[in-house]
């Protein structure tokens, strides 16, 4: 299976910004859908931003919007936050999965292959 390594967490202070990035070991040709999702502390892991391999749409959800950019390069793909807040305190996981359409990336139980996930803090 295709290794997933997230990089680019860390510390930093709430209005700044950070870039994450997911590098696959070997090119992503099965999957066609690329995320990142996010677990804070004692809360379920929730999806953050999507992009469909195909076309390029983005999905994100209303916590990312306008603050949050993904995108992807051949077989990376990355996330540029900014304006951070400390609720965006979490780990962060990089995923693939399978969807017949765009549409359907946002949904968690089509990815199947997950990286280890970095972290990001948000101080106050």
């Amino acid at each position: 299976q295709v290794q997933l390594v997230e990089s680019g967490g860390g510390s930093v202070q709430a209005g700044g910004s950070v870039r994450l990035s997911c590098a696959a070991s070997a090119p992503i040709t099965s999957r066609n859908c690329m995320a990142w999702f996010r677990q804070a502390l004692g809360k379920e892991r929730e999806v953050v931003a999507t992009i469909y391999k195909y076309d390029d749409s983005t999905y994100y959800a209303d916590s990312a919007k306008g603050r949050f950019t993904i995108s992807r390069d051949l077989n990376t793909w990355y996330l540029q936050m900014a304006s951070l807040k400390p609720e965006d305190t979490a780990m962060y996981y990089c995923a693939t999965g399978i969807s017949f359409a765009g549409s359907s990336c946002p949904r968690r139980q089509i990815y199947t292959n997950w990286g280890q996930g970095t972290q990001v803090t948000v101080a106050s």
